[in-house]
């Protein structure tokens, strides 16, 4: 049997790397914050702010300082800890904070510009605009100092506070980062410490609250997940990440990626397949000539000789292989030199599958046959009738009804019929599901 991997052409995109070319502030797009007492306030919703003589005491000097012609930037850090030993109010962080950020700026200090980011933060007195510049900042200087979990906890912050803005990349195209594109930053924090399954719960539990919420799931944030599981052969993760991608993101190159991860991912006897390749030639979606040989190799041109002859004819005509292939060839000619007798023993076989005695092995055989020449109404009677017998081999006649109720337009009811499978098939049955409410407009 052949299988084939998911080409790299196609493949998710790994970590975000997203080589931002950033100012020297960091993320803040101001050289400078406005001292206390120019400090604009909405008179309306903000009170003024109140500073002790202490701390204003404190705070000039420093602030004076920095507004020099030529700055002693060494003799203004010696007035920092005097300026911090007076903080006590949530106006004085943040007004301190502000001016410690500034000198750090101008001296491009990095760790003093990190501890007036910190003072600015925990003072609560910053904008939701200007509290999500600095924690985007924050977690820029967190990383870059090895501390993820801080590094983590800000840029939460940045994504509450709806921060977003407009970066320069390394290519020199510039892209506005969002939300989505945080937690993916988040998630990677997690994955650069080889912590894969704690940054594929994360991404899982975002889409999860998108998804209780009514919002869209970004692409990004599913393609991350679904990146991270594959290359880290995360088999359980892959299949609901791609099946995810599947139904928010539909396109014939995500189709053929959902099968074959599906297929990789799991341990399928040929009749479970045979019937995951069936999807693919609905869809019409083979992301590699390997996927149509496969399917035809399972059908087996002496069991399912009109199917076989299908595929490979329908296949050439996409250009999905080539007539020429020598394995296809001789299959082809092989199933075309059975097909006609095999078809004119079809009325034969359903007059068996009616018969009031009819077993199970002939409904189930009446069933696949019919399914196979593209006679869906018959198959589904067929598989009907067997589901109600004893020792039926349940999942496959109920995935096998789907595909026969898919075949006819009744897409409701195949959704149903799908979301009954169990096991092994149920990730069959759910690419299938999700495939049918797309061809039905649900």
């Amino acid at each position: 049997m052949i299988f084939t991997r998911i080409n790299k052409a196609s493949r998710p995109g790994s970590s975000i790397a997203m080589a931002l070319v950033l100012a020297a502030t960091g993320a803040l797009g101001v050289s400078a914050l406005e001292a206390p007492a120019f400090a604009k306030q909405d008179k309306e919703k903000e009170a003024k702010p109140e500073y002790s003589k202490e701390f204003m005491a404190a705070y000039s000097p420093l602030d004076q300082a920095l507004k020099a012609e030529a700055p002693d930037y060494a003799a203004a850090k010696a007035l920092v800890p005097a300026l911090e030993a007076t903080v006590k109010s949530a106006d004085e962080k943040r007004a301190a904070g502000g001016l410690i950020f500034n000198l750090a700026n101008s001296s491009s200090d990095a760790d003093l510009r990190l501890k007036g980011i910190e003072m600015m933060l925990s003072s609560g007195k910053v904008d939701s605009d200007l509290g999500g510049q600095l924690s985007f900042a924050a977690y820029q200087a967190y990383k870059d100092a090895g501390n993820i979990a801080g590094a983590r906890e800000v840029l939460e912050g940045a994504i509450k506070s709806n921060y977003a803005f407009t970066a320069q990349m390394s290519d020199g195209s510039q892209r506005t980062i969002a939300a989505a594109d945080m937690q993916r930053m988040i998630a990677d924090l997690y994955f650069d410490q080889g912590q894969y399954a704690e940054g594929l719960s994360y991404i899982s539990s975002q889409i999860e609250a998108l998804k209780a919420a009514g919002q869209p799931v970004p692409e990004s944030l599913i393609r991350s997940g679904l990146s991270q599981a594959y290359e880290n052969n995360l088999n359980r993760q892959s299949v609901e990440y791609v099946a995810l991608l599947a139904e928010n993101y539909p396109t014939d190159v995500t189709w053929g990626d959902a099968v074959i991860i599906t297929l990789n991912a799991n341990s399928y006897a040929n009749p479970e397949v045979l019937d995951l390749l069936r999807l693919s030639r609905r869809t019409g979606a083979y992301n590699d000539a390997r996927v149509l040989s496969e399917y035809v190799e399972v059908l087996d041109a002496r069991r399912y000789p009109g199917e076989v002859l299908a595929a490979i004819d329908e296949g050439i005509a996409k250009g999905v292989a080539d007539g020429s292939d020598p394995f296809l060839a001789e299959t082809r000619k092989e199933a075309a030199g059975r097909v006609d007798t095999d078809r004119k023993e079809l009325a034969s076989l359903a007059a068996d599958a009616r018969a009031s005695n009819a077993s199970l092995k002939t409904l189930v055989v009446a069933g696949d046959t019919f399914l196979s020449y593209d006679q869906p109404t018959e198959a589904e009677e067929f598989y009907t009738k067997a589901l109600g017998m004893s020792g039926v081999e349940t999942p496959m006649v109920l995935t096998r009804l789907g595909i026969a109720q898919y075949d006819q337009g009744k897409y409701a009811e195949a959704i149903e019929t799908f979301g009954k499978v169990e096991g092994a098939r149920q990730d069959i049955a759910n690419l299938w599901a999700i495939y049918a409410a797309q061809k039905s407009g649900m």
